[in-house]
């Protein structure tokens, strides 16, 4: 199987680059990935990942929540009942940053089309992106979505789009800088970028260390902090607007994150490290388990 390996970040491209630890993908294969550090950026990023033609093998599994809607074990029935909570946050970051109450959305990994199917019984038109071809199957059966496969992003008409999502994504994405450049010219003039990601940094991410869930290896190719992110998205002249957290993001990660340290469900300290990381969190949205970046092409 083909590996890639980095000898300068992927994110800025500098060479002051270390390893900082290693995880376990606990989902799929069992198998362990080493993860850098760039000293530049701040970016983190996982080393030796899967090419794009064999990375499909790693999201084969009944615990991958965004593929399978699975409310197996408690951890995923708790993400379906937050997610409700959710998605009204999300439809309101969509709204308030395009001003608008109905246009045209694309969101780029779509999964299943939860987040589709919401948008557009509010009236919006709607477009999904999703590589994976069984989560566009159940796109189709469980909300009549029919996603396009990811590739068909590089053959979408330019300007397109008042708002473009990537909810838990860019982290995904082997093209990292050739995706982020074909985003910018399907945006319309005015049009909003939306990115949530994983935020290394929060407090969960500091306490569990290898164990923290959301390092995902290998299908988390990249390790944003809010440093990491302002540097990526300059280089494609995106500007940050502002930031919101995903409060809740803090209490599904660490509870998972517990259930991989210690081999049980860990219920009760996995809520109590996420109460804390959520607190922090609302304080501070750079220190929040998962950050959204409103954004504006320059």
């Amino acid at each position: 199987m083909s590996s890639i390996y980095y000898n300068a970040c992927p994110m800025c491209g500098a060479g002051n680059i270390h390893k900082v630890l290693t995880a376990k993908d606990y989902t799929v294969s069992g198998e362990s990935f080493d993860i850098y550090h760039c000293g530049h950026c701040s970016g983190r990023f996982t080393q030796h990942v899967p090419g794009p033609a064999e990375i499909g093998r790693y999201y084969q599994s009944q615990d991958y929540i965004s593929h399978s809607e699975t409310r197996k074990g408690l951890i995923n029935r708790l993400y379906h009942s937050v997610r409700k909570i959710t998605m009204r946050s999300k439809q309101n970051w969509v709204k308030a940053a395009t001003g608008l109450k109905q246009g045209t959305l694309l969101d780029i990994g779509c999964g299943t089309g939860a987040f589709l199917h919401y948008m557009k019984q509010l009236g919006w038109q709607v477009t999904g992106l999703e590589p994976d071809e069984i989560a566009r199957n159940n796109a189709k059966t469980l909300y009549n979505i029919e996603p396009l496969p990811s590739s068909e992003l590089f053959s979408l008409p330019v300007q397109q789009f008042d708002a473009i999502t990537m909810w838990h994504v860019l982290e995904h994405v082997h093209s990292l800088h050739d995706y982020l450049r074909q985003i910018r010219t399907l945006l319309k003039p005015e049009g909003s970028l939306i990115i949530a990601v994983p935020n290394y940094t929060s407090p969960d991410a500091e306490h569990y260390q290898s164990f923290w869930a959301a390092y995902d290896v290998p299908r988390h190719l990249y390790h944003f902090s809010p440093s990491s992110m302002e540097v990526l998205l300059k280089q494609h002249k995106i500007r940050i607007v502002r930031k919101h957290p995903m409060v809740f993001d803090g209490f599904y990660v660490s509870l998972l994150s517990e259930k991989y340290k210690t081999g049980g469900s860990g219920l009760f300290k996995g809520f109590w490290n996420g109460f804390i990381s959520y607190r922090k969190g609302l304080k501070n949205v750079d220190r929040c388990s998962s950050v959204v970046y409103e954004c504006k092409a320059e």
